[in-house]
């Protein structure tokens, strides 16, 4: 009989092959950040300590992590003990100069700065509740998302005060001011700082924040808005403390890690898995004040920072920019985000010496996610990933639906039941719910029950089940890898095919001319469905003629239908408008479609493909394809 040792040796090619095979490993890993979030949950919630100021409470009393650094801001280190001690002076404050009380929702409108992280630290300590606005809203956006919120306290950063003056400013001012709810505005400068500074600070009694359960309101946390006006997310301690628990465990964040963020603070992604996931561990957050190219990397380089977190498009602005002999000068281990498209995803790691990119996928609002940590050449462009441990243990609580392309719903059987979709189909991502209860898992949107109601979906799949709707595409392979696909509206139909927008708009990114890529559908009169347009940013020196005459060749990559028959050249110096987490937004340009008239007057260029060139699109040929002369 062969030594037990002899026998391991020739056996662990096999374990090898079959960890590789069904990822025994990383499955293990998933299931055990899960398994110690639940469990570190429900002991929180007996404790009475959900509340994640308790977190940073506990480093700052700690003799091992007192003096370590919560928070490095410009070159500015705070220590777990300083952090703690403003909190306190700024719940201290809050109290007693505007009788902030527990369960009390406050708005916050602020850029990245430490300032914001005291003020949202100081309400949680008195059981309040903050209310998180994009800074980039102006107008009656902003005045929607304030009363939305029934706050009636909002603090404003002095840096973006110009969204209170002019002539919109004071209109929204008024507005806010004068609707009966007695709603005081604070613009929070460097003299109103320096004054909370020599407040004498207290701890609020825990009284104030006990009682709380997971399903409980923690905060309020904005939509994009990208197809209307936001809509604010009730996000619960249990949602605060999943995803802040869990991503950091998937990670493997240490309290010797410095995570880097310039994603904004008012974003579930920044808050939930920057912010909170690194004081949960004991991590020291690297905050950035804005997303820049100039300053990312002097940033990420100076703190030493170990992770850094990227959402949407920023990797791919980060690569337009001019190399440098110090790109893989960092100590960056972990890229962690969401929304790394695949035509860039290897380049970005090699550029940058990253070794393992983290990608997720997840919503403000939803219930579950997805998760893929990637090395190696295996696993790009994925958004998740699981091997046979997760689907037997947790497979029921996900599903992907088929679709049907023509009224965007849910295709039922006769039976009038969803159907699954098969490996490497595309369908809708739908997230278990407890048909029974459903504010266990999905709190909604606050005060308005339609939209929460429109998110949930019954019967699906059996008579009494219960999903949540993601409104996103995706596909799953026998592999385990699962791919976003695009969002639902943003597909669209041309000559009875669907069209995915991500699909083109990778094709299109690839292209070395080009800077950026929003692909969208365009209604035009006398012809059915819509047809696809690309609008693009040109990379300097590249002239547009030189993409123009380039780019009919580049797309028969492209399957022939969904090769785009406009493309729009931007002119604006901002390039592609995004919302203020960098995703494109489609619908401005969706309204103005293809008439040359509404894209000339913002100083646009369009072009279109005729007889297989792309040529440039006039006046005339608009009226032709009006006219019913000129057929797509």
């Amino acid at each position: 009989m062969a030594p037990p040792l002899t026998l391991l040796a020739a056996a662990l090619p096999l374990l090898s092959y079959l960890d590789a095979k069904y990822y025994l490993t990383y499955d293990y890993t998933m299931i055990t950040a899960f398994l110690s979030t639940r469990i570190r949950g429900l002991l929180l919630e007996r404790r009475g300590q959900l509340n994640p100021f308790y977190g940073l409470e506990k480093h700052a009393l700690s003799p091992a992590d007192c003096e370590r650094p919560f928070l490095i801001y410009q070159g500015q280190e705070y220590s777990f003990k300083k952090a703690y001690e403003l909190v306190l002076k700024y719940a201290a404050w809050l109290r007693e100069r505007y009788n902030v009380q527990k369960d009390e929702i406050v708005a916050i409108d602020f850029t990245n700065k430490p300032a914001m992280l005291w003020i949202w630290l100081g309400l949680w300590a008195l059981g309040a509740k903050p209310a998180l606005l994009n800074y980039n809203l102006e107008g009656d956006g902003l005045v929607h998302c304030i009363k939305i919120s029934t706050a009636r306290l909002m603090f404003v950063d002095a840096e973006i005060k110009k969204v209170l003056e002019g002539a919109e400013g004071e209109e929204a001012r008024r507005k806010l001011e004068t609707d009966g709810a007695n709603r005081e505005i604070v613009i929070f400068d460097e003299a109103t700082e320096r004054v909370v500074e020599t407040w004498k600070g207290f701890r609020p009694g825990d009284e104030e924040r006990n009682g709380v359960k997971l399903p409980d309101m923690a905060m309020l946390i904005y939509t994009s808005g990208t197809t209307g006006l936001p809509k604010a997310a009730v996000i619960s301690f249990q949602k605060t403390h999943y995803s802040s628990c869990f991503a950091s465990g998937w990670l493997g964040l240490k309290k010797s890690d410095r995570f880097y963020t310039c994603m904004p603070l008012y974003h579930s992604s920044a808050a939930l898995l920057g912010f909170i996931g690194a004081m949960t561990v004991g991590s020291t957050l690297v905050l950035g004040h804005k997303f820049s190219t100039k300053t990312f990397w002097p940033e990420v380089r100076s703190s030493q920072a170990t992770m850094l977190q990227y959402v949407g498009e920023i990797c791919r602005y980060l690569l337009a920019a001019p190399p440098s002999p110090d790109d893989k000068n960092n100590n960056v281990k972990i890229a962690f985000g969401n929304g790394l498209r695949s035509d860039i995803w290897v380049r970005f790691k090699e550029r940058f010496g990253i070794p393992t990119v983290a990608e997720f996928y997840a919503s403000t609002e939803g219930t579950s996610g997805s998760w893929n940590i990637q090395q190696g050449a295996w696993g790009v462009g994925a958004v998740g990933r699981n091997g046979s441990l997760i689907s037997l243990l947790l497979g029921g609580g996900v599903k992907i639906a088929k679709m049907d392309a023509e009224n965007e719903e849910l295709l039922r059987d006769n039976n009038g039941f969803c159907v699954q979709c098969d490996y490497d189909e595309a369908g809708q991502v739908l997230w278990k719910l407890d048909p029974n209860d459903i504010g266990k898992t999905f709190q909604g949107y606050f005060r308005n029950a339609k939209a929460s109601n429109e998110k949930v979906v019954r019967d699906v799949f059996q008579k009494g089940d219960a999903y949540f709707l993601t409104g996103d595409l995706q596909k799953r392979t026998r592999d385990g890898l699962w791919y976003f696909i695009d969002r639902i509206g943003d597909t669209y139909r041309w000559k009875s095919e669907n069209v995915s927008t991500s699909e083109v708009s990778e094709v299109f990114g690839l292209h070395p001319g080009i800077a950026e890529a929003n692909v969208y559908g365009v209604a035009l009169p006398n012809h059915d469905g819509r047809c696809g347009c690309a609008a693009i940013v040109i990379s300097p020196p590249t002239s547009d003629d030189e993409v123009r005459r380039e780019l009919s060749k580049w797309i028969t990559k492209l399957p022939r239908f969904a090769r785009p028959i406009f493309v729009r050249v931007v002119k604006a110096p901002g390039g592609l408008e995004k919302t203020g987490n960098y995703k494109f937004v489609k619908g401005k340009l969706r309204d103005e479609g293809a008439d040359p008239e509404n894209v000339e007057a913002v100083g646009d260029v369009l072009w279109w493909l005729k007889d297989g060139e792309y040529v440039p699109f006039g006046k005339r040929d608009w009226d032709g394809i009006v006219g019913g002369k000129v057929k797509l």
